[in-house]
């Protein structure tokens, strides 16, 4: 098992990857290769005690900017510690790329430099949603804000794989989301995917899931075109955090609140932990022809270490053969 991980992308990069590296050496008892300016790295790795023998640094000397243009900087700068990292997964030299630099940057990487499944269209960013069972994917959360009917159809399918390989569910529940749970509720992408979607023996449809459903964990896989599944992803994030500030500032009221606090404190730590995306790591693209975790651009070493445990698990569950298997069965490049 060998991760790649592209340690100059990200707000915090490299310490935040550095780290997050070590972590995942020491817990995981895998091999990673980091990619960047050697020097740069060569001197944070030497901050920290674990096995050596475990890493190799692939000196680059560009790096993906987050104001640089996607396509632009994907096909100018070969030389970057992403594209290099990307280069490495097409070679078959590491099973899997995590990054947290530009986004628009490493979604068009995985398209131009690791290519698209066969009769996949649309590739898809899926991310993990907490809900009140436990946990959900929902995707696309951003890759695609148009989509066609045929997209949420793939999406059903590669976010059912998923949710069967990593959630270990055996017959993961598949939803779109839409402003009414019954069929014939929607726009006309809604509806057409819906037909597809119920027809096909491969996916537990169970139909459509309101946006206000789906923290009670009525389903496991919600798919959605990439603009109302990033709106979700961070009206759900928004929601998480303006909750925990009322909370704290609740309990900070007065000696009463502050005594219920102290009673609290384990659980309110629970809680805030399953809502904290440092946790989850970051979000696979699924449909192209290789492992790629996009890890969150505010990422700390804690969300590195899991983003690097997610290429682990999509290696291990061997996702990427899977969803090929799922997509050459269903024929979808024949829909339109």
């Amino acid at each position: 098992m060998k991760i790649v991980v592209d340690c100059m992308g990200g707000d915090n990069a490299p310490y935040s990857t550095v780290e997050g590296i070590v972590e995942a050496i020491k817990e995981f008892n895998i091999e990673v290769i980091a990619t960047g300016d050697k020097n740069v790295l060569e001197e944070n790795f030497r901050k920290y005690e674990f096995d050596k023998t475990k890493l190799e640094i692939i000196h680059t000397s560009e790096i993906i900017l987050n104001e640089d243009k996607p396509v632009k900087a994907i096909r100018g700068k070969k030389d970057s510690s992403m594209v290099v990292a990307l280069n490495l997964v097409k070679e078959g030299k590491a099973d899997a790329i995590v990054s947290a630099g530009n986004t628009g940057a490493l979604l068009a990487g995985g398209l131009f430099v690791l290519g698209r499944i066969k009769g996949i269209d649309r590739p898809a960013l899926c991310t993990f949603l907490p809900n009140k069972e436990g946990m959900s994917i929902l995707l696309d959360a951003g890759a695609n804000a148009d989509c066609k009917p045929r997209n949420l159809l793939e999406f059903g399918v590669m976010g059912s794989v998923y949710a069967s390989k990593i959630l270990d569910l055996e017959s993961p529940k598949v939803a779109i989301v839409n402003v009414g749970q019954e069929e014939g509720k929607g726009n006309e992408l809604t509806k057409k995917s819906y037909d597809l979607l119920k027809t096909n023996e491969d996916i537990n449809f169970i139909g459509n899931v309101e946006a206000r459903d789906i923290s009670f964990g009525y389903t496991d896989v919600i798919v959605c075109d990439g603009f109302t599944g990033n709106v979700v992803l961070k009206v759900t994030e928004g929601v998480a955090m303006s909750v925990f500030s009322m909370l704290k500032d609740t309990f900070l009221t007065n000696m009463k609140t502050k005594i219920a606090a102290m009673f609290l404190k384990d659980d309110l730590k629970a809680l805030k932990k399953n809502l904290d995306y440092s946790e989850y790591g970051g979000a696979p693209l699924l449909g192209v022809n290789g492992g790629l975790i996009k890890a969150h651009g505010s990422s700390n070493s804690k969300a590195i270490k899991n983003a690097i445990k997610q290429g682990i698990h999509f290696a291990n569950g061997n996702v990427l053969n899977e969803i090929k298997f799922k997509i050459d069965k269903l024929g979808v490049d024949q829909i339109e």
